[in-house]
């Protein structure tokens, strides 16, 4: 079946990145059709606001959308885009695989984990008061039942669909009793439904230099949004950088999967961007469309050409722009 997605090139490097995926797409005989809308500067620029209604009603209608990076202008009055874009289709979860993958430099060659970061409460809700008398500023981070149930219940579902064996629970609740202590009562609670899956917690702080000393102790974790951002961006330093790992934002209807490194302006239309993480983002979407044979066959060609240096685009330690790095990866197509 032959599925229509949002497509969304974003800002800076964005457009490159978006025709790098495109064409190994094609290449790959992936079975899609593109509604194209734009969002961020680009929007800003063209429509007078950072994300349109069109952008709105099509990923409404579509259900997937694929996503360039974006940028949010700095100051007050502008509302990071992608949190807007989570908070109005209850993405509540954000999925961020950090794998290891061979060629690519990293301190560790073993890491295999997924990051489960609730999306749509924490600090990150907008609930914030400035006290303008007295100069003290206020941010509130709700944490709910519903919402803790939810994120982590997907999180051990992942686990035991994808036959991992544990899921640690990340909070601060010997601190922030009542948030953190709500989110980890409501784990001990969810993993009794799933006995044959593992469940053990870390605090914050510690979970932090656990990850960097012992990361191959750690499959599947689950978490509040801040500590889900701070993590996440951790877990992608062990594998490479932010250049390297997809990300995902879902929830029962909808999702949009995306690339979570920024639009690097200063080497916008150079042919110098390296696609990986957009496009392994889209292997993420691929699979959730149900074109797994497509998604494998991407997967392997990009960490075929991954292995070999030469092949791979400056950040990489290759020499290679970004439309020889793609035509590289879809000669490994097969």
């Amino acid at each position: 079946m032959k599925h229509t997605i949002t497509l969304i090139p974003g800002d800076g490097i964005g457009p490159e990145i978006t025709d790098s995926v495109l064409a190994v797409l094609k290449a790959a005989g992936a079975d899609l059709n593109y509604d194209v809308q734009i969002a961020g500067i680009t929007a800003l620029e063209q429509k007078g606001e950072l994300i349109p209604e069109s952008l709105i009603e099509s990923i409404k209608t579509n259900k997937v959308a694929l996503k360039g990076p974006l940028t949010t202008p700095v100051g007050k009055g502008f509302k990071s885009i992608n949190v807007s874009l989570r908070q109005i289709f209850d993405l509540y979860q954000n999925i961020r695989p950090c794998k290891s993958i061979p060629g690519v430099n990293s301190r560790f060659d073993h890491v295999d984990l997924v990051l489960f970061r609730e999306n749509t409460e924490g600090l990150y809700s907008g609930f914030e008061i400035y006290d303008e008398r007295n100069q003290i500023a206020d941010a509130i981070a709700r944490i709910s039942y519903k919402g803790s149930e939810r994120i982590i219940r997907a999180a051990f579902e992942y686990a035991q669909k994808y036959n991992r064996k544990k899921v640690t629970v990340v909070h601060k609740a010997n601190i922030m009793k009542q948030s953190s202590g709500l989110f980890l009562k409501v784990a001990r609670e969810v993993a009794k439904d799933f006995p044959d899956i593992e469940q053990d917690d870390r605090i914050i702080d510690n979970m932090c230099m656990q990850l960097v000393m012992y990361p191959e102790r750690y499959d599947v974790v689950v978490t509040t949004n801040l500590f889900g951002d701070i993590l996440s961006d951790l877990g992608a330093g062990l594998v490479g950088g932010l250049g390297v790992v997809p990300g995902a934002n879902l929830n029962e209807e909808c999702a949009i999967f995306e690339a979570v490194h920024g639009t690097a302006p200063d080497i916008a239309g150079q042919d110098k961007a390296n696609p990986t993480a957009l496009l392994l983002s889209a292997v993420l979407m691929l699979r959730h469309l149900g074109q797994h044979d497509v998604a494998l066959k991407i997967e392997s060609a990009l960490f075929e050409t991954l292995k070999q240096t030469q092949l791979c685009t400056r950040d990489l330690g290759g020499k290679c722009g970004t439309k020889e790095f793609t035509r590289n990866i879809i000669k490994h197509l097969t």
